[in-house]
């Protein structure tokens, strides 16, 4: 039986290799120089060179200054986290700027009706100075406005005067939440009047000033930013500092003084504050913004409600019109609602540039205004 198996094996090698043609031979050796070709060599290792290659993530933006300029051209409510974190970029700052000039005039020559010549004038500006790095978000706006009306046979008298300069920072906890810490300051330019009761007034009229009052908010807690419509703050942890530096002014109820010549009163409390924005139309908005804040130490109870509310419509690029209310109630300052309304059109003028982005190829395009 072994002989079989020897004289069988010996019969099956001598068949296999008779298979091996010269043809065969010669397509085996054109494929061993192709792999010898395109092999690595492994001794080239032993020194090897390597090539800084920079690149960029799809669809984003490099500008050498590491800067990017955000403009509100179609668009102007408050910069929220979820708008910039959300950019296609690594490591930036955000600049974002609006300017506002607002007349009306009036002329009046043999009118039956009778009427008074006037003229108004209001500026604003509106600018956000952002920083933006991995889960960190650090957001400074400096909101001010001045307005006046001029009319035959009177004083010119003011019409709109605020100073309101924020910072915040946050740190991005999980998708939408963030730690939130920041400040708050309030105050106006120039002295204010009743003219209801000193339709002439002198500087000793005068019912507040800068600084007299002025209001300044600092606190800490969590935010909830899911979109640019929404965004919820709730700082458990927040002091209300109110700053009243006109000694004619300091005299007990007057802006929530507890005593005569008491120039600051210091709260700590609670605060929450919502946006929330309306798309009406194409070019037409609505922005809602409400704050509530409960004082720990008195009087829980009273909480102090401050609500504003913006009607934003866009003509052109430069063409706009605004009409805004403001409603505050604060119980240690007056216990009535206090209410402010304005309506105006004029010019507007966006700085900067514009994150745009091509739907055809997924391009973000920046460009100046």
């Amino acid at each position: 039986m072994k002989k079989v198996l020897v004289v069988f094996t010996l019969m099956f090698v001598f068949l296999s290799k008779a298979q091996i043609t010269d043809y065969q031979k010669l397509i085996d050796s054109i494929a061993q120089k192709r792999w010898d070709s395109t092999a690595i060599d492994i001794d080239s290792l032993a020194n090897p060179k390597i090539v800084d290659i920079r690149s960029l993530k799809n669809d984003s933006v490099k500008l050498s200054n590491n800067t990017i300029i955000v403009s509100n051209t179609e668009d102007t409510s408050p910069l929220t986290p979820s708008s910039i974190l959300n950019l296609p970029t690594l490591k930036r700052w955000f600049f974002f700027g609006q300017n506002s000039l607002v007349f009306n005039q009036s002329s009046f020559a043999n009118w039956y009706a009778g009427g008074n010549n006037n003229i108004g004038v209001i500026g604003k500006v509106n600018y956000n100075i952002v920083y933006k790095k991995n889960r960190h978000y650090l957001d400074n706006n400096i909101q001010l406005g001045y307005g006046f009306v001029s009319s035959t046979g009177q004083s010119t008298r003011k019409t709109d005067d605020y100073i309101n300069i924020m910072t915040n920072y946050g740190y991005e906890l999980a998708q939408h939440y963030y730690l939130s810490t920041g400040f708050q300051f309030l105050s106006q330019f120039t002295p204010g009047f009743n003219y209801s009761t000193t339709p002439d007034p002198i500087f000793d009229d005068r019912i507040s000033k800068f600084m007299a009052p002025g209001y300044l908010n600092v606190g800490l807690g969590f935010s909830y930013n899911p979109n640019d419509n929404f965004q919820l703050i709730v700082r458990p942890l927040n002091g209300k500092f109110t700053f009243v530096l006109d000694e004619k002014l300091q005299t007990k109820g007057s802006y929530g003084l507890e005593r005569d010549g008491q120039s600051m009163r210091a709260e700590l409390g609670a605060m929450v504050n919502i946006l929330y924005k309306i798309k009406i139309y194409k070019d037409i908005t609505y922005v809602n913004q409400v704050n509530f804040f409960s004082n720990y130490l008195q009087h829980t109870e009273r909480v102090d409600i401050n609500y504003s509310g913006s009607l934003n419509l866009k003509f052109n690029k430069y063409i706009s019109g605004v009409v805004t209310i403001d409603m505050m109630y604060d119980h240690d300052q007056i216990q009535k609602l206090q209410r402010k309304q304005t309506l105006g059109f004029g010019i507007t003028y966006n700085l900067g540039y514009k994150v745009d982005r091509d739907t055809t190829t997924g391009v973000i395009k920046p460009f100046v205004n």
